[in-house]
């Protein structure tokens, strides 16, 4: 039933995605705001279709793990609109520190990479997926099914937290007034795709803005830094279909592969992006640390 309920979500919402996007491209193009390309449209299309086609093939095992964990269960609400309420909290928490580990370690910021990959930023950016990430995304919800959420309840949840995720993906909404305080607006994820030092790794939610307030991740859109989309480092070759999807990989295998202890490679695979043994490259945190010193230099 849960998967009529997915297959209907995506009947109905499809369309609903095809009139939005035609319009937000039809406005930039009056007002001549370049937000769109043909080749990254093409390549966010790309991404979402492999995306797609990953998770549609482990989606029988991904079930399989969850019912295994649900039958253990510990927890049960037996109010209808109390269960999906706190399924949708879980949800999105869930996503939540999914995200967050995407950013803070490499080798998973290697998959998600492909979603900040984009020096634009529009509504087919949602769907510009990060493709193998559907092998591991199942795990983040297994604290759900001890919790006694059904594994086909997850996925359908997931699915439509999704589309406000997807929706949040524009320029052309400004700030909302009293959402802000609570919703991940498109004000907010504007910052989390930007590659401004001040705005890395920031604004993780998909619905709920208040993980990143309570967890330390927040930032608000500043009016005096512009942001500036994609990512710090830009591909020499940021339409070519396969180094979208593997470039992060090629660059660990190039640090794994040097004179380093075990120890050092496995700070390469795991720390967080920009890590480096000898201070040749600094993760968001050590450039920020430099940018607030800098500030606070300047002032004296």
């Amino acid at each position: 039933m849960e998967l009529f309920k997915e297959a209907l979500l995506i009947k109905y919402t499809t369309p609903i995605y095809a009139v939005l996007i035609g319009i937000e491209m039809g406005i930039t193009y009056i007002h001549n705001k370049h937000y769109y390309t043909v080749k990254d449209t093409f390549i966010n299309v790309y991404l979402s279709v492999l995306n797609l086609g990953l998770d549609v093939l482990v989606r029988v095992f991904c079930l399989l793990v969850l019912n295994f964990f649900f039958q253990y269960h510990f927890f049960e609400i037996k109010n209808v609109y109390a269960y999906w309420f706190f399924l949708f909290l879980l949800q999105d928490l869930a996503f939540y520190f999914q995200h967050r580990v995407d950013h803070f370690s490499r080798f998973f910021w290697a998959v998600h990479v492909t979603h900040h990959s984009s020096d634009h930023f529009n509504l087919t950016t949602g769907f510009r997926s990060s493709v193998f990430q559907p092998l591991y995304r199942y795990v983040y919800f297994i604290p759900l099914a001890l919790f006694g959420c059904k594994p086909m309840d997850i996925m359908l949840m997931y699915a439509a937290t999704q589309i406000y995720g997807i929706l949040i993906h524009t320029q052309y909404i400004n700030k909302l007034g009293f959402l802000e305080y609570f919703l991940a607006t498109p004000s907010h994820h504007r910052v989390h795709h930007a590659s401004n030092v001040k705005y890395l790794d920031k604004n993780m939610g998909m619905v709920l803005i208040i993980w990143d307030k309570l967890f330390g991740t927040f930032q608000k859109e500043d009016d005096a830094e512009p942001i500036k989309y994609g990512l710090t480092k830009k591909l020499p070759d940021p339409h070519h279909p396969i180094n979208i999807v593997f470039h992060e990989w090629k660059a660990i295998y190039n640090d794994a592969k040097r004179k380093l202890s075990l120890k050092i490679k496995l700070g390469y695979l795991f720390m967080p992006p920009g890590w480096s043994h000898d201070g040749s490259s600094k993760t968001s945190k050590q450039l920020r640390d430099e940018l607030n010193k800098k500030s606070q230099n300047e002032k004296q």
